[in-house]
């Protein structure tokens, strides 16, 4: 089997994963987060052409295995790692892929622009990813009973650490600060008013 048909099984396999209705996201979740961070990261790939797409493609459809799956992080390690060798991924490259979703989800900026242009490009992709489309409106409308006060707090702390903690590449900064400031605006008690 080619590398890109394993990586079409194992974008598969996370598509029927994320329709279980256990997962609180299923009705949204491939449209509108996972094939969004898939389209910018192909297109960070066509900027830094010397990045590995298969290893780019395996990471994004693989970033938030253990959201998805209902784990902990050490049990999604675990499960992520069976679920890609019996998806035909390499031994070798399925290691490289827990370990780099790793890195990610520790969001340490300095660690994130030490390491390789594949997991800067997935996590500066995973934190743009959530200003586009209806992502914050649907975090309000899955949280309906808490507070618009509450609310705006938790979309200012996930906007503040995506913009100054995942997202490392500066395309992806001078292409998204606009949406930033916007969202931050809309999720600020103090709103700035320009006329």
């Amino acid at each position: 089997m080619s590398e890109s048909q394993v990586i079409e099984r194992v974008r598969e396999q996370i598509i029927i994963k994320t329709q279980n209705l256990a997962f609180i996201h299923y009705k949204w979740y491939v449209k509108h987060h996972l094939l969004i961070v898939e389209e910018i990261a192909i297109k960070l790939c066509n900027i830094y052409q010397n990045a590995n797409r298969e290893l780019v493609l395996l990471l994004v459809w693989m970033h938030d295995y253990g959201k998805i799956t209902n784990q902990s992080a050490y049990d999604s390690e675990i499960a992520g790692e069976k679920f890609l060798l019996e998806s035909g991924v390499s031994d070798k490259r399925a290691k490289q892929v827990i370990a780099s979703i790793k890195i990610i989800d520790r969001k340490d900026p300095q660690e994130l622009v030490a390491e390789s242009i594949e997991i800067k490009i997935v996590s500066s992709a995973d934190g743009a990813a959530h200003m586009i489309g209806p992502f914050f409106s649907i975090y309000w409308w899955e949280n309906s009973d808490v507070s618009i006060e509450e609310l705006q707090a938790r979309n200012r702390k996930k906007l503040t650490t995506d913009w100054e903690r995942k997202i490392v590449l500066p395309e992806i900064k001078q292409a998204f600060e606009f949406q930033y400031r916007y969202l931050l605006n809309n999720a600020s008690e103090d709103r700035q008013i320009y006329i």
